[in-house]
Parts: structure tokens; sequence; C-alpha cells
């Protein structure tokens, strides 16, 4: 019998997702406040619970969605998403929609962890890296396919098209995909680049390019070593491109890969089978008017 994986949710992502997901005025607490997010975030670990049946869950928190030592390496990571006061662009009603969220998973029990300075793919990178398989990640951030790894029994199950539609990747499916291992996955993304994030990659290097590099040369390290051999063989088109963002690449490497050693707490990831503080649970749905997710998402846990 194939043992119950432990899931980590990408909890950011998730109630993003679930905020542009899910209109404004389809999702109104009694008192008029927008609870979109709230209500899509239940319903999305809901049915990740439904259908994957953890028997450990741990929902991975933002506590620095831009940490200083990345920006330190990189100014631009993530510089577009800056407002003029210095936050984080975040539509302005789902910023109060957060702390409800965070309650809620109090209430149920279900653990949520976040790590000052780190992002929650870093919080996500070290748990799926420490803690024992199968593991599998929840999230809607290609950035997270790095932790991909068969041996340990690590996949993603992407959300991209929704939880309902989530795709599950091992690392056979992401080579498929990118034409790279997982091991190979986050050098291909600083050489190609994500607008996302604010990183530029290398101007002139395409997706199918940054495949072969790394497929060649392995990983960065070995593609930058190369730069140094004349007789690595490289068009001197694409050479003069690569050297010229040898410094970049030099810094994104180290931006881009998650932080498996950063230093998340020992956490009980045990799932609830039912809520620890049924009151304070049924309070906030009253409040918040969260009856019916809250509702499905007991339900699935005690399943």
């Amino acid at each position: 019998m194939t043992k119950p994986p432990l899931l980590l949710v990408d909890a950011a992502s998730l109630y993003f997702r679930a905020y542009f997901g899910i209109p404004e005025k389809a999702a109104l607490a009694p008192d008029g406040s927008p609870v979109n997010a709230v209500r899509g975030f239940m319903d999305f670990v809901a049915t990740l619970v439904r259908t994957r049946r953890p028997d450990r869950l741990v929902c991975c928190m933002d506590a620095d969605w831009r940490p200083a030592w990345r920006v330190k390496l990189l100014p631009e990571y993530k510089a577009q998403r800056l407002t003029g006061a210095g936050g984080e662009l975040v539509p302005d009603n789902l910023v109060p929609q957060v702390p409800i969220i965070e309650e809620v998973l109090e209430a149920l029990g279900i653990c949520a962890v976040g790590v000052k300075g780190y992002e929650a793919d870093d919080v996500i990178g070290a748990l799926a890296a420490r803690e024992p398989g199968p593991v599998e990640v929840a999230t809607g951030d290609r950035d997270l396919f790095q932790v991909i790894d068969d041996a340990r029994g690590v996949t993603v199950l992407y959300c991209g098209r929704g939880v309902a539609k989530l795709e599950v990747l091992d690392d056979a499916a992401l080579q498929a995909r990118y034409g790279v291992p997982a091991a190979g996955y986050a050098d291909f993304a600083a050489l190609r680049g994500d607008p996302s994030d604010g990183l530029p990659g290398v101007a002139g290097v395409g997706e199918k390019t940054a495949a072969r590099l790394i497929t060649r040369h392995g990983d960065l390290d070995g593609l930058l070593t190369a730069l140094d051999d004349p007789e690595s063989g490289f068009a001197p088109g694409l050479k003069g491109k690569l050297v010229a963002g040898r410094e970049y690449l030099v810094k994104a490497r180290q931006v881009v890969r998650v932080a498996v050693d950063a230093p998340v707490p020992q956490v009980d990831c045990t799932m609830p089978r039912e809520p620890v503080d049924a009151d304070r649970l049924f309070a906030l749905a009253e409040k918040w008017g969260l009856a019916s997710p809250a509702k499905r998402l007991v339900d699935a846990l005690s399943g």
C-alpha cells in the first residue's frame, strides 16, 4: 500500500490565485468585506486533502516576500512589484484577508510556518529536503519545480490551471516539458529569465537555448567554466551574450535556488482530523460568512 504523502501547500501562491479567480462581489462577509481569497483558499486546501489524501499537511507562508539577501545579490529581484512606499504591490482588498486565513488555519490545527528573512519557497525546499517522503508540493509557482526529487519521492502538484486541474510533475514530466531535469531547473530559469520575479535572464537566450546549455554543461558552474575554455565550441554570437551576462548569472543562480538550509523549526506536520478549536472556527465562520467552505474543509480533513 502506498504511504500517504506529506502535503506542502504554497499558501501565498494559492491565496493569490483564489483572490484573482473569484470576483470580490461573489464572496462577501456579512459586513460587506470581500473574503474571496479566504473562501477560495479554503476550498483549494479541501480539494487537495480530499483528492491527494495526505496524512501530514503544512501551509508554508511568505514571512518575507523579497528577502534582503536576495535583493543584495540582485537588486532587480521582484522590484517590479514594489509600490512607491516600498511595500509589495498587493491588492488592497487581499491584504486584510491573509490574517483571516491564518486564524482559520490555527483554529483548524493545520500547521502554518514561515521563517523571517525567507520566502515560502525556501520553507518548502527545506521541509521537502528534511521530512521523510513521499512529499507533494502544491503550488502555482514554477520556481518550485527545482525541488522535484524522484529518489526522495518529492513531486510537484502544479496548480497553474487551478487545483481541480492540477498537474502532477515528476522528473520525467519536467524533462518532457522543458528539456532539463529538476536538478538543473533553477539554473535553466536563471538563464531564461522570469519577468514575474524581475529576472531578466541573459539577453538573446531563450528557453530552448537555455535548456540546451544546461543539458550540455550540467549546470551554471559548468557553463561558466566552459566560457573560459577556448576549445569549448561556443558559437561566437552566443558566447558574446553569455560573457555579457556572466555577472548576472553568478548572482542569479543564488537568487533563484531555494534555500534548502533555511532555518525552519521542527514542526508537527500531522494533519488534524477535526478542528483543534471548534468554537473559534465556528465564530470565524459566522463572522466572515465562511460556513460552507469551513464545512467542506472539515469534512475533507475528517474523511
